[in-house]
């Protein structure tokens, strides 16, 4: 298990554009730990195929945005490893042996699955992989020893699937595996632009990091407030508004006088969005020139084979670990 750095493991599967929602949950914390810890981006192809199996002629170029989006965020790829899932066999072959120990009921009863399952229509008729896709995450995680998981709430439970995988793991084999710890953002969860639910690719209600100026500006000028407010100077009720949601998340110092302005009705939705405005577009303004850089021909192919050869190596010591641990290592014990 020695490593010469403490190791963080996350990523997204690729099924479109990342948006504000990943940047409060998840990217602003690699960022900002990428020079801290060793660093591994995964980009979960396999995972995307457990809900859209049928669509696979989509991912290519999902798997080249999501890339773009995490390098337009600031993570530097001379020291961070982004890689594609499918492309590490190790991973595939950690899924295998973690899921002879990881009993059907302990999947059935994860939260994220019960959600999702939902969500896809899947209660009555879930497949193997999906059912299986916390086994397939936590070989995610415990391919490189992560120590870290920078996740978004809804992702805890997975977390804690790979946390009992390496703990089970060392139990019946010997110490492998370090427990990784989840990472939460300070944002719990992002609210859509609609005010109904949380920012998400499917129900469209989403600021991605790829929009222009003037896609932000009509997003937010059309974003849910509080229906209660019909003047400018009615006394606003903050708690329940999308647009301040934003000022907690992106907005924090200026956030307190905010809420008690709008309480005593001085200031308006439409100024308040307009300086929402000011700061969403001093958050996007440094990831649009970034994109310009890594939107050069050939180089997110050359940063994801790079990367992907890194996780390789990797995933190669781990298994070396996991088979001299299950004694599966059958040549090298034949040589001793």
């Amino acid at each position: 298990m020695n490593k010469e750095r403490k190791r963080i493991l996350t990523g997204d599967r690729p099924t479109g554009p990342l948006h504000l929602g990943h940047f409060a949950g998840s990217l602003q914390n690699r960022v900002k730990l990428q020079k801290e810890y060793e660093t591994f981006i995964i980009v979960a192809d396999v995972q995307t195929l457990s809900t859209n199996f049928d669509h696979p002629e989509h991912l290519p170029a999902d798997v080249w945005q999501v890339t773009l989006d995490n390098l337009s965020a600031g993570l530097d790829p001379e020291i961070v490893n982004i890689f594609i899932q499918s492309m590490v066999p190790q991973i595939a072959e950690l899924t295998v042996f973690f899921s002879m120990f990881i009993t059907v009921n302990r999947l059935r009863h994860n939260p994220t699955i019960k959600t999702e399952a939902g969500q896809h229509g899947f209660e009555e008729n879930m497949t193997y992989g999906f059912l299986g896709y916390p086994v397939s995450q936590a070989a995610d995680i415990l391919f490189c020893r992560a120590d870290l998981v920078p996740v978004g709430e809804d992702q805890l439970p997975v977390v804690e699937v790979s946390r009992f995988t390496a703990r089970r793991f060392n139990e019946l084999y010997g110490t492998v595996f370090p427990e990784p710890e989840g990472l939460k953002s300070e944002t719990a969860r992002l609210v859509g632009l609609d005010g109904k639910a949380k920012m998400s690719k499917s129900l469209g209600n989403c600021i991605y990091l790829r929009d222009s100026t003037e896609e932000v500006r009509k997003k937010l000028m059309s974003a849910v407030t509080d229906p209660a407010r019909i003047h400018k100077d009615d006394p606003g009720h903050p708690e329940i508004c999308t647009i301040f949601s934003y000022h907690q998340a992106f907005n924090r110092e200026e956030s307190p006088d905010i809420e008690e302005r709008c309480r005593k009705g001085t200031i308006g939705c439409v100024a308040c969005k307009k300086r929402m405005i000011q700061v969403i577009e001093e958050i996007l303004d440094p990831i649009r020139e970034r994109r310009i850089r890594f939107e050069k021909p050939g180089l997110i192919e050359e940063i994801l084979k790079t990367g992907t050869e890194a996780a390789c190596i990797e995933g190669s010591r781990t298994m070396q670990l996991v088979r001299g641990a299950m004694h599966t290592d059958y040549f090298d014990r034949r040589k001793s």
